[in-house]
């Protein structure tokens, strides 16, 4: 490997997972454009979890979306581990989603006539996984979210909780760099939507993962290593997030 080779490992390995610069995204045209991101600048350290905070229609859902190269920036750019999101084509986000990035929804998004084990492999199943190694992967990750005596059961037969935490072993299943989580909690009560964040954390320290995750929820927020604040599509605050003994993490 040469000196910049060298140089360019040790940048990416040592830089942000992710980086935000300028981003804006506008829809419609005219009078009746809205704009949904005006100017947005920031960056997701490797192996923390940032937490994205703003009222409904305050942009984070489209800010998501950019980062996840589900959608397209009207200016500005995205940086995944040090790849230009705009350098890619379709066919380099769909496998930039498929391999780099694990997404986690409101909706749980499992499918319902597949068991927990079932839909943990169905990424893998997409990357053509041999079976065996395949299995063993799944195992380890319905153990990882508490869930290993539930792997032969489908969604209809988990609580809430339980179907979050089979969304979550899903979005690790093909050892992610980011994850994305579109609030998580959303249709859980308040204890369930905190244990799912804290297993949000623990993923992060155990797997080596960047996760962002987008909340409305102050207490869900404390468990974050970095607070993100949008208004009206603009970035208002950025700061560490403060534990409830009022230390800075």
């Amino acid at each position: 490997m040469t000196q910049q080779q060298d140089t360019t490992t040790a940048t990416r390995e040592n830089g942000p997972m992710v980086v935000v610069r300028d981003l804006r995204r506008s829809f419609g045209t005219g009078e009746r454009t809205v704009h949904a991101l005006r100017g947005v600048s920031f960056e997701a350290r490797r192996g923390e979890l940032t937490a994205l905070k703003g009222r409904s229609g305050s942009g984070k859902t489209t800010l998501m979306n950019l980062v996840g190269g589900l959608d397209t920036p009207t200016g500005g750019a995205v940086e995944l581990d040090g790849t230009d999101l705009a350098s890619l084509d379709e066919n380099g986000r769909l496998a930039l989603r498929r391999d780099r990035i694990g997404f986690v929804f409101q909706s749980f998004g499992l499918i319902p006539v597949l068991s927990a084990a079932e839909n943990v492999g169905v990424p893998m199943r997409m990357r053509k996984v041999p079976a065996r190694q395949r299995e063993e992967r799944v195992r380890t990750l319905l153990a990882l979210v508490g869930l290993a005596e539930h792997a032969d059961q489908r969604p209809g037969e988990l609580s809430g909780g339980q179907q979050q935490r089979v969304a979550v072993a899903r979005a690790l299943a093909n050892e992610p760099a980011l994850i994305i989580a579109d609030e998580p909690t959303g249709q859980l009560d308040s204890e369930t939507g905190r244990s799912i964040m804290r297993l949000l954390r623990a993923v992060v320290r155990s797997e080596g993962v960047t996760a962002l995750v987008a909340t409305h929820d102050p207490e869900l927020m404390e468990l974050a290593d970095r607070v993100v604040e949008l208004r009206d599509g603009r970035l208002v605050e950025e700061a560490a997030a403060v534990d409830p003994s009022g230390r800075t993490r």
